[in-house]
């Protein structure tokens, strides 16, 4: 077989086919009333108020999930049904009021429970996929952990200065998870210049937010702008030099621009980072990384 022959055949891998959408809908409506402290701002007010009716909503859609579908086969926790059903439905935000001292929101989830389930169904066995939207949890809740943090330290200076820049910049990671989220929903649904904006905000409030640079490159590379996906994928790789999925991602966008020799590199380079997919296609194609 030829190289490139090869290397066509890796990019059948990398497809993304969108879930199309059905009319049996549910929606799901909570509100939620943020008292804000004095470090707090309209802005940041909304973010945190924003991130805990997200997450009401996304645990009653959960509950209701386990209940009436065929995810209660799934064999997995109520929080992993609500990490994953966030990178498939996304909050609207449908009032909200801001009196200066308490930022009232109230959101809604509209979704078919059998298209989330399949999808769910889907991202519970593509690890690298559930990875990332449980890193994505990870950070949401170590920023609100910092939140509460520096809420309580505040009281204690004479000089806030620094703590408010602390505060500033945990809302702003905070915010960067809602529009990641936002993003891999988007994506999944086959929405990827609307995901490339999502992600885009995401790295604008936490430039260091390497997974967002990476499925901005997968969104670029399924509109078959290949050189911007290499963009990205470049950009999260110099954050992460051991990014192994990145190296996976950007080989055959080297393959669509001719660039079969690094193609093939990118692919090796992946595997000995350990990553599954890479290995195992290596493998079966018998060749040594």
């Amino acid at each position: 077989m030829s190289l490139k022959s090869l290397i066509v055949m890796v990019c059948l891998l990398f497809y993304v086919f969108a879930t199309p959408v059905s009319a049996g809908n549910v929606t799901f409506i909570k509100e939620y009333t943020y008292q804000a402290s004095e470090l707090d701002s309209k802005v940041s007010s909304r973010a945190i108020a924003l991130e805990q009716v997200k997450r009401l909503l996304l645990e009653e859609l959960g509950v209701y999930l386990i209940t009436e579908t065929e995810v209660k086969d799934f064999q997995l926790t109520k929080d992993q049904i609500t990490i994953l059903s966030a990178g498939i439905v996304s909050a609207e935000v449908i009032d909200e009021k801001w009196d200066g001292v308490t930022y009232y929101l109230k959101a809604k989830i509209s979704a078919d429970p059998s298209e989330v389930a399949k999808s769910i169904n889907a991202l519970k066995e593509d690890r690298q996929k559930s990875k990332e939207l449980e890193e994505s949890k990870r950070k949401a809740e170590q920023a609100l952990r910092e939140i509460e943090k520096l809420k309580k330290e505040i009281s204690e200076l004479k000089d806030k200065t620094k703590k408010q820049e602390e505060y500033t910049v945990s809302v702003k990671k905070l915010s960067a998870t809602d529009y990641f989220d936002k993003g891999y929903a988007l994506a999944e649904s086959g929405n990827y210049k609307e995901a490339i904006s999502a992600y885009s905000k995401a790295i604008e409030l936490n430039p260091e937010l390497t997974d967002a640079y990476n499925n901005r490159g997968i969104a670029y590379k399924n509109l078959g702008d290949y050189q911007r996906a290499i963009n990205e994928y470049n950009k999260a790789i110099e954050l992460n030099p051991e990014f192994a999925e990145a190296y996976y991602n950007r080989g055959p966008a080297y393959n669509r621009l001719g660039d079969y020799q690094r193609a093939i590199a990118d692919l090796k380079t992946s595997a000995r980072l350990g990553f599954k997919p890479a290995q195992d296609f290596l493998r079966s194609q018998g060749i040594d990384w």
